[in-house]
């Protein structure tokens, strides 16, 4: 007797159920964005044109009246692009999504609801312990600016906040050299038959890569310093021309320095921004030179550095006129703020389109780097050491 063996079980020969794609549920988002009261903040998080954009995608944003005036933004063109404008600043803390350029204070997040979602900037030095303390009592899931990756590994919002510092320090310099009552009465820039106006610029990130341009875009003559030769080659290969560049000796840096007519700070540290010049340096420097500090926000690399404000912002040591006020995209609102929205708005996009944050993170590492608060669980090893307190992987979370 032959017994008949088939490839197949009974079972794989009926018919099987078609597994389909589920489409995922959208979700719609309801964010409030209230008034900046931090000092010298003038910047918002979304323009007029990115809160239509979302208004027109069903989603709805609530704005606190008068946040965007000093980014030259009127409540009216926030109501005409579908916002609710409202005095009420209880209400706008009290919807599910915030967004701010500043992080929030203590009694704003009082305000706040539980598992409220918080997108804005952490600017972790000036940060303390109640901070992250008072967000895990409200289970609240936040994102900072500066950790958000791009797909090739980039941060957006500090690469562009970068540019626009880098670009404004010579605007600001050039500026000083000529409407100050110390200034020379140069002009910056390479005018036939007259010298042409020397730059020093320390540092060759993504600021002094701005600078450079800027300043060479205008006529100067510029020199580049850097620890990282690294950067040094990448910048001028980004500028498309070779200019003088070199690592950081004390004496090419102080012969350099004493010819110069402006001095650019752009400089950064793991904590503290590293003292670059000296005041001996500086009182080498000519008579009426200026220098811009970008590194004022973590310390400022020239040692007779001094924070100062956008009300007074300058003042005089050893003969040589010093800018150095923290957060200068801020003196430029409506770029800054156009920028922080280009950036933002596709990400809020996104979250809506995937059903939510939680959805949104597992599909993008890039938005899950940004996250440093889940549901009151601190995710990011960096604050848990620098706070001493405990933290989670995000990954062993959310996955």
């Amino acid at each position: 007797m032959s017994i008949t063996i088939t490839p197949f079980t009974k079972q794989q020969l009926l018919p099987q159920e078609e597994k389909l794609e589920i489409a995922r549920q959208k979700s719609e988002l309801f964010i409030g964005i209230p008034k900046e009261n931090s000092y010298q903040e003038r910047r918002i998080c979304l323009t007029p044109d990115a809160v239509n954009s979302l208004t027109f995608h069903g989603h709805r944003v609530m704005i606190e009246a008068g946040a965007g005036q000093s980014s030259s933004y009127s409540d009216k063109e926030y109501c005409d692009a579908g916002a609710e404008v409202t005095n009420d600043t209880k209400k706008v803390f009290s919807c599910p999504m915030i967004l701010k350029v500043e992080p929030a204070t203590i009694a704003e997040i009082q305000m706040m609801n539980s598992e409220t979602i918080l997108i804005s900037a952490i600017q972790l030095k000036t940060r303390k312990k109640a901070y992250f303390e008072a967000l895990t009592k409200k289970k609240i899931t936040a994102l900072a600016f500066e950790y958000i990756k791009d797909e090739d590994g980039t941060y957006p919002a500090v690469k562009s906040l970068s540019e626009i510092a880098g670009t404004a320090s010579i605007l600001i310099a050039a500026e000083l050299m000529i409407t100050n009552e110390f200034g020379k009465g140069l002009l910056f820039g390479n005018i036939t038959g007259v010298p042409p106006t020397d730059v020093v610029i320390l540092g060759a990130g993504t600021v002094g890569e701005f600078a450079a341009k800027t300043a060479i875009g205008l006529g100067a003559n510029v020199k580049v310093f850097d620890n990282s030769i690294t950067k040094l080659r990448r910048l001028q290969n980004n500028l498309n021309q070779r200019i003088f560049t070199s690592t950081i000796q004390p004496k090419s840096l102080l012969k350099a320095l004493r010819r110069c007519d402006v001095a650019i700070g752009a400089m950064r540290g793991k904590e503290r921004c590293p003292v670059i010049v000296t005041e001996t340096m500086v009182e080498h420097m000519k008579n009426g030179a200026v220098i811009v500090d970008v590194s004022i926000d973590t310390g400022g690399c020239f040692e007779t550095s001094e924070v100062t404000s956008h009300e007074k912002p300058t003042f005089i040591k050893n003969n040589v006129l010093h800018y150095c006020v923290p957060n200068i995209p801020s003196r430029y609102s409506k770029t800054a703020s156009l920028s922080i929205s280009n950036i933002i708005t596709p990400y809020l996009m996104q979250i809506a389109e995937d059903g939510g944050i939680e959805p949104a993170i597992r599909c993008d590492k890039g938005l899950k780097n940004g996250v440093y608060l889940y549901h009151g669980i601190l995710t990011n090893k960096a604050i848990g050491d620098w706070f001493n307190l405990p933290d989670k992987d995000i990954n062993l979370i959310v996955f």
